[in-house]
């Protein structure tokens, strides 16, 4: 990176002076000095019936003024690749122009490409407060043939990361958190590592991280093979390639009908893995019955339930369905950066 120079820009509100073009000249000078700058030539312009144009043209750059009196508002430039930074005009301008109110810009000049933002959808963080992430480079944009807006983004904070609807789902960088928590919330109410089925969790990063903890079989129930087919190009250190080594079983299409063909008593770990929009958690709910049925006595079902810091009611809305359905259910908890919040994951285990 080359380092081109500073730039400030200058909007001075509430002037009700109309000052003459030689005061604006006068300033020119005086700021010059200040900034250790020359002045090379001033071309200026008085409009009729009101305002005026300069601008200095300096050995370091430039700087401009333009007047607005209809509107109280004198627009001050600067920029150079001088010694001393342009702010210092700040303080002659405070002191000369009546203002009520500066508003000031500041930009850094060089040869690095600004990261672009990206605006979530559903942001985790706290009312009042708008969340984005600076993007290096878009990856990956489109709809699949299952009708959800798929997006890879290399962030500059979180490496590549999976949206899904405009809402984060996994960042590589701290994947983990969310995946191990996941996982060792169940182990937490009974150890066993016998047979798992995952709803959802294209991304593989629960299926990854049953295969390390040497589950038996895992069985991915998933509605979306595009997800999967995307995270494995752009984000494998998730999913660590366990659906195409064939460490899990992949089951395509809607997850709830496939799980219909289980037998009774199959599963000792089901783990729900969906995002957590009203649609994914109603479905839920009206499947529980079916989850049960699938689940051995002491097998334990977890959830991932959104997070108690903002979404208090979701979460006891999981946590109402699991004890209507199970009797006991407890919550875990992690801090996840690329959510910017406490996640949560909510466990029961199925005593008959």
């Amino acid at each position: 990176m080359v380092r081109i120079g500073e730039h400030i820009t200058l909007d001075i509100l509430g002037t009700t002076q109309e000052y003459d073009i030689s005061f604006y000249e006068s300033l020119v000078y005086k700021i010059a000095k200040e900034a250790q700058v020359t002045v090379l030539q001033v071309s200026k312009h008085k409009f009729e019936p009101q305002g005026m144009t300069m601008l200095a043209l300096l050995a370091e750059s430039h700087m401009s003024f333009h007047t607005f009196p209809e509107h109280g508002i004198i627009s001050f430039d600067f920029f150079t690749c001088g010694k001393v930074h342009p702010s210092i005009a700040i303080d002659i301008l405070k002191e000369a122009i009546e203002h009520t109110k500066i508003i000031k810009k500041e930009f850094k000049r060089d040869t690095e490409e600004p990261s672009s933002l990206y605006d979530e959808v559903d942001n985790c963080t706290s009312q009042g407060i708008k969340k984005a992430y600076a993007v290096n480079e878009v990856l990956e944009d489109f709809t699949s043939k299952a009708g959800q807006h798929i997006e890879v983004l290399d962030l500059k904070e979180f490496g590549h990361t999976l949206f899904i609807d405009k809402s984060l789902q996994v960042a590589t960088k701290d994947e983990h958190l969310y995946s191990s928590t996941f996982v060792n919330a169940s182990l937490k109410l009974n150890d066993t590592k016998g047979r798992a089925a995952i709803i959802g969790g294209g991304d593989l990063g629960v299926a990854r991280e049953c295969v390390a903890q040497e589950f038996e079989a895992v069985d991915l129930y998933e509605l979306d093979p595009e997800v999967v087919q995307v995270c494995d190009k752009y984000l494998g250190s998730v999913g660590n390639n366990v659906a195409s080594n064939g460490a899990v079983k992949c089951v395509w299409g809607d997850a709830f009908e496939n799980i219909k063909t289980a037998s009774d008593n199959t599963y000792d770990k089901i783990f729900v893995d969906l995002t957590d929009d009203d649609y994914c958690i109603n479905l839920t709910f009206k499947n529980m019955n079916e989850l049960k049925r699938v689940l051995k006595s002491q097998g334990v079902i977890t959830a991932q339930v959104g997070s108690n810091d903002i979404q208090s009611k979701q979460v006891e809305k999981w946590l109402n369905a699991f004890n209507e359905a199970f009797g006991n259910a407890v919550l875990d908890e992690v801090y996840i950066p690329s959510f910017d919040c406490h996640w949560n994951f909510a466990s029961s285990t199925y005593t008959l």
